[in-house]
């Protein structure tokens, strides 16, 4: 039944860290703004490291089931 619950926290984790990742992307390609009304360096920065660390710890619950 554990296996079942990390298997389910992985891909959700995975899933929104690669879409953040994606969606970080897209915006900084189209030189769009990421957060309105924040620093584009620091708008960039945090939203790619909760991406990273999404997906890091979406790993980390697959290497649990």
């Amino acid at each position: 039944m554990e296996s079942v619950s990390a298997v389910f926290a992985g891909t959700a984790l995975a899933l929104f860290g690669t879409a953040l990742l994606v969606w970080t992307g897209a915006r900084v390609v189209h030189r769009a703004p990421v957060i309105h009304g924040v620093s584009p360096v620091a708008s960039t920065a945090l939203t790619t490291l909760f991406g990273v660390v999404s997906v890091s710890l979406g790993v980390w619950c697959f290497t649990l089931a």
